[in-house]
């Protein structure tokens, strides 16, 4: 296997990147992330795709939480791990970048060349009649048929969640949809959910083009994410990884920088 003696060397090496994000692109962005660093949860596992669409009440505590959630998370802005990879990306170095994350930070940076893998918070999909629509517009929407919850506060959690606990959730009102009176849910890919065949087959065929494929903060323990490592080691494609701890891919990589993304991708700026 071939030997890199920095980050900087690996990408000076490969001219058409893959590259892969995950939480820790966006903690320094206050959006917290899922697992420590052996790759554990931090907090109690998210709700599930079957227990979301299967009991009213467990929507209801949803939107709760994410109505608290939603006003610092909508507020979360680029840092400088979004700007060095779209920095990359400007010196067309990158072949894609294909994110875990649901914030939109990176397109916010700048990027053009993205695939959210797990959809986007920013967006609401009726699983009824398929129709999307603006999060900002539910938020409202939230906010006036719940107005004495907007008084509340709850710690920050992952991807727009707070953690309000030990709260009656009976009286919580979440909407349906205006057109046909369906089920709303975030369009992300939800735990327990798959993710859209036509997006996992346009990132493979990008992969493809790639000659190499770069991790940043993330720990690959969800298969979604790590099939794409795989998927490069069975090509002899060689894999770099930034991140603070372990990672499901560590047998498969060529360099790893245990260090904060940032820091690591300094170099690009």
């Amino acid at each position: 296997m071939t030997q890199y003696i920095s980050l900087h060397d690996f990408v000076d090496r490969h001219r058409r990147l893959f590259i892969l994000t995950g939480a820790g692109c966006s903690t320094t962005s206050g959006i917290p992330d899922y697992r420590d660093a052996d790759g554990k949860w931090k907090r109690m596992q998210p709700v599930t795709y079957q227990a979301f669409l299967g009991a009213e009440g467990t929507r209801r505590r949803y939107w709760a939480r994410s109505m608290l959630g939603w006003r610092r998370f909508s507020r979360a802005r680029p840092n400088d791990t979004h700007r060095a990879l779209a920095r990359l990306e400007a010196m067309g170095r990158s072949e894609l970048l294909l994110t875990q994350n649901v914030d939109r930070l990176h397109q916010a940076a700048g990027s053009k060349r993205v695939i959210d893998l797990h959809g986007r918070l920013d967006l609401v999909r009726c699983m009824g009649c398929e129709e999307r629509t603006p999060r900002d517009d539910l938020q409202d929407e939230l906010n006036r048929l719940n107005a004495d919850w907007l008084g509340l506060d709850a710690a920050d959690a992952p991807d727009g969640d707070a953690d309000l606990e030990n709260v009656d959730f009976s009286s919580f009102v979440a909407p349906c949809c205006r057109r046909c009176g369906g089920v709303l849910k975030p369009d992300v890919v939800f735990f327990g959910e798959s993710v859209p065949r036509d997006r996992v087959d346009a990132a493979a065929r990008h992969l493809a083009q790639a000659d190499a494929m770069l991790i940043v903060g993330s720990s690959l323990m969800v298969y979604s994410g790590f099939r794409f490592a795989q998927m490069a080691a069975s090509a002899g494609k060689p894999i770099a990884a930034v991140n603070l701890g372990r990672t499901r891919a560590d047998g498969l990589l060529a360099l790893k920088v245990e260090r904060a993304s940032e820091a690591a991708l300094a170099f690009l700026m």
